[in-house]
């Protein structure tokens, strides 16, 4: 009986870490396209802010033009936007995003911001609202699950 218990309590536990580690995210839009299609599910592993690097595939919570964020109470409430990360802090700052957020030619990524791009030729990114704070990224994506 009580090797039933604890192997019940050590799921749980491992379930409990696994959602707060790890959260499976719905792809809307056509941004992504073709690495991620509309309705395709992904995993994400949350935080590691401090780990991010050029190129990975990043979700983030919606940021207005110049990149302020829309306040929400919940995660399923959120509106959550897909991108690769196109630039880190002290990056140059990408040619065809000078304009979006406002730099000029040979200028550096400011520390707590990132430029992100949608690999599709209709993305709505850093071009058009400007860097995206770090603070906003709620993960990396793993893989794809579906």
């Amino acid at each position: 009986m009580q090797a039933i218990l604890l192997s019940s309590l050590v799921v749980v536990a491992v379930a409990i870490v696994a959602r707060r580690r790890f959260v499976v995210v719905r792809v809307a839009g056509t941004s992504m396209v073709p690495t991620y299609q509309p309705g395709d599910r992904v995993l994400v592993r949350r935080g590691a802010q401090a780990a991010l690097r050029r190129g990975q595939v990043v979700v983030f919570r919606r940021v207005e033009p110049g990149g302020a964020s829309r306040p929400a109470p919940r995660l399923r409430e959120t509106e959550w936007l897909i991108k690769r990360i196109a630039a880190m802090p002290g990056d140059r700052v990408p040619d065809q995003v000078t304009a979006g957020v406002r730099a000029a030619p040979g200028d550096l990524v400011p520390a707590g911001r990132l430029v992100v791009l949608g690999d599709g030729p209709t993305s709505r990114d850093s071009r058009d609202w400007g860097y995206l704070p770090v603070e906003e990224v709620l993960g990396v994506v793993m893989r794809r699950l579906s």
